[in-house]
């Protein structure tokens, strides 16, 4: 497959945040993989240009070599670099930019004959180097500026060498490595002696959305509970202040024990906003901030302390309205961890609102507004067909993908492997009536195919079979476990098991950071 690695889509908009940036680019990755010339070293070796851009060979005052762009025509493709790409295969794309005036958004985009393919946005700026994940596109510089590019790598992967990585990634981030020494009154090794271990908790949290309809249905109960240790709900109390429903729902969670996040207190959408706040005028008025200010304080006095995570604003890197009620709620609820919550950051990365370096630049101004606590990146997920990124709320849409099981399979696995992210909740709630784009079971509470494939999950990942081993001659027990609570029998010769001991497994990381929410 041919493609045409970069365009050009120049931004007037500035990210002044030198810790991104660095004098000097790191080597590329893989050594530049399939790409020629990632350093330049060559001159222009391997590179060439189209009728839209010039491209120049240039050297920094500290021998960095590197290819320098000129734009004719702004916000026009120009073709740098066509690469063959083999069907079937995973590609890592990276590369380091710099421009030559003032600050840019670059776009990474491989551009097929059939479609193009974004690979992610980085923010840039004079002085200094940044890396893309990723092609490549300009907003709005004048047509004399020049973006720098350097130490470019084109990076393939087989299916298998793939998953291989993902397995390295869940030894080293979700699992850790044990060893049970067993002796006797004496302090003699006791060879052959049996371990049993069983899991009462995992670590990672995974979990799924809940409907109001759970409450009348014992069906429902029954196989969520089975399953699930976190949740969320979303009952529709806005405009109206009754919380029977909610105070119900939170009140089932916690006499199964469920760890419950609140999702949402205020909609950033206007669309989503009940009647009475919507037809206000469009604008900041005191009596808009007096009302979503009643939202926050009626929410959250209410549910503080009795949540982990809360999603304050929703989705407020597409809009504008309410940006200033993180401080006001962390000042109700100290206990719980305040997050952003967004989508398309990860299922359309051709969306700039919602880009990692737009997201990071939000966290940058809610910052600089005075607010010094703490605060989550959450990350939603509503997939069509799949081009593999990584997660918050994420579900696969049956009426866009024909195999929803093996992508719903393929993107838990790619997201359990990444060690960023701190957790997954889908969102599936059931209804008597539908569901929304993904359905884990039938109105019977029967397993679909995407069901099978989260209990294909919760079994290898919470040793749901239970896990056995005998020590060797010299009393010695050697396995991985993933993180989580557990309990261990010891047992040896024709004596029963003598030892029932409760303890946990962390990693070396603090597990709070974040939580992804899968739709």
């Amino acid at each position: 497959m041919p493609i045409t690695a970069l365009k050009h889509l120049m931004s007037g908009k500035y990210w002044e945040n030198g810790s991104w940036c660095l004098e000097k680019p790191l080597k590329p990755q893989y050594g530049g993989g399939i790409a020629i010339n990632p350093e330049l070293d060559e001159g222009l070796t391997g590179w060439t240009q189209s009728c839209d851009a010039k491209v120049e060979h240039h050297q920094q005052s500290n021998g960095n070599n590197y290819l320098a762009a000129s734009i004719i025509f702004a916000n026009q493709t120009s073709t740098i670099k066509k690469f063959h790409l083999e069907e079937d295969k995973f590609y890592t794309f990276s590369a380091w930019f710099q421009v030559s005036k003032v600050n840019a958004y670059i776009q990474a985009i491989f551009m097929t004959q059939t479609y193009n393919i974004t690979a992610g946005w980085v923010a840039t700026q004079e002085d200094c180097w940044t890396m893309l994940k990723g092609g490549l596109v300009s907003h709005d510089i004048n047509s004399t500026a020049q973006v720098w590019v350097d130490s470019i790598s084109l990076q393939p992967f087989t299916h298998q060498e793939w998953k291989s990585h993902q397995n390295q990634s869940i030894e080293k981030y979700r699992k850790s490595k044990l060893k049970f020494h067993v002796v006797d009154q004496q302090n003699r090794p006791v060879p052959d002696a049996t371990i049993s271990i069983k899991q009462t908790r995992l670590s990672f949290p995974f979990g799924n959305a809940i409907s109001g309809y759970i409450l009348n249905s014992t069906a429902y109960q029954n196989w969520f509970t089975s399953r699930f240790k976190y949740t969320y709900f979303n009952e529709q109390t806005r405009g109206i202040v009754n919380y029977s429903i909610t105070d119900a729902m939170l009140q089932f969670a916690k006499s199964h024990e469920i760890a419950v996040r609140g999702h949402t207190v205020i909609w950033e959408d206007r669309l989503d906003h009940p009647t009475w706040l919507r037809d206000l005028p469009l604008n900041r008025s005191k009596e808009y901030r007096q009302l979503t200010g009643s939202r926050v304080n009626s929410v959250m006095n209410r549910y503080k302390r009795e949540v982990f995570h809360w999603d304050v604003v929703n989705e407020n890197m597409h809009h504008w309205f309410i940006k200033e009620r993180i401080g006001k709620a962390h000042e109700i609820d100290l206990d719980a961890l305040l997050f952003l919550n967004e989508y398309m950051t990860l299922e359309k990365s051709s969306d700039r609102r919602a880009s990692i370096w737009m997201y990071l630049r939000k966290i940058s101004e809610i910052r600089e507004q005075g607010y010094d606590g703490p605060l989550g990146t959450g990350l939603q997920g509503h997939f069509g067909p799949i081009k593999l990124p990584y997660v918050t709320k994420l579900d696969v849409n049956n009426k866009m993908v024909s195999d929803q099981a093996n992508r719903l399979d393929q993107v838990v696995r790619e997201l359990h492997a990444h060690h960023a992210v701190q957790g997954i909740l889908t969102w599936s709630a059931i209804s008597p009536e539908s569901y929304w784009k993904m359905c884990l079971t039938d109105q019977n509470f029967n397993n679909l195919d995407t069901g099978d494939v989260v209990d294909k999950f919760m079994a290898e990942w919470t040793y749901s079979s239970g896990l056995e081993g005998k020590t060797d001659s010299n009393g010695y027990f050697e396995t991985s476990l993933f993180h989580g609570q557990y309990e261990q029998l010891v047992g040896w010769g024709k004596s029963p098991f003598c030892k029932n001991l409760k303890w946990r497994l962390v990693g070396k990381e603090n597990m709070r950071k974040w939580f992804s929410r899968f739709v």
